[in-house]
C-alpha cells in the first residue's frame, strides 16, 4: 500500500515505486589494514540507481560486525534516497526491502534480543532495529551467490 499523502499536497507525478537494496561486506578483505569492504546496490523498481563500494572505517573482529556496519550504511542510504524521491513527488510503495546474506544480521535486526559489546556495533544495531520497527525497511535473507552487492 502506498504511503498516505496529505490533502494539501500536490498529486504524485508517477505511480508508486518500490525500493530494493542488496547489502554485503567482505570481512577483512583489505590485506594491509584488514578492514572490511561494504558493497551496496540500491534499486528502484528493480532498476539499479545507486552503487556503493567503500572500505569500512573500523576493523571488525567478526563477519557479523562487518555485515552489521554495512547494513547501517545501507539504512542511511535508504533514508536519504526515500527523502529525495518524496521531494520529487514520487510515492514509495511500502517499506524498502533490504537483502543481507548474513543470517545473524537478519535475525537480530528483526527480533530485538541482541546484546553487543562494541559501541559502534551497538549503534549500528539500534539504527537497523529502529528502521525495521518504523516500517522503513524490511530485512530479508538471500544467498551469498544471489547477492548482487557481492563484489566476488
Amino acid at each position: 500500500m502506498a504511503e498516505d499523502i496529505p490533502d494539501d499536497m500536490p498529486k504524485p507525478v508517477t505511480k508508486p515505486v518500490s525500493i530494493t537494496v542488496y547489502v554485503d561486506a567482505s570481512h577483512g578483505s583489505d590485506l594491509v589494514t584488514r578492514r572490511s569492504v561494504t558493497g551496496i546496490l540500491l534499486c528502484v523498481n528493480k532498476t539499479p540507481v545507486k552503487w556503493y563500494s567503500k572500505r569500512q572505517n573500523t576493523v571488525e573482529s567478526s563477519t557479523y560486525g562487518s555485515e552489521l556496519v554495512a547494513s547501517r550504511i545501507a539504512i542511511e542510504m535508504i533514508l536519504e534516497f526515500c527523502y529525495k524521491l518524496r521531494m520529487m513527488g514520487i510515492v514509495i510503495n511500502g517499506p524498502a526491502v533490504m537483502f543481507v546474506d548474513n543470517k545473524a544480521v537478519v535475525k537480530n535486526t528483526t527480533l530485538p534480543s541482541s546484546t553487543l559489546k562494541k559501541k559502534h556495533n551497538t549503534i549500528a544495531y539500534h539504527k537497523c532495529r529502529e528502521a525495521v520497527v518504523s516500517n522503513i525497511v524490511k530485512v530479508a535473507k538471500n544467498l551469498s551467490s544471489e547477492n548482487k552487492a557481492d563484489g566476488h
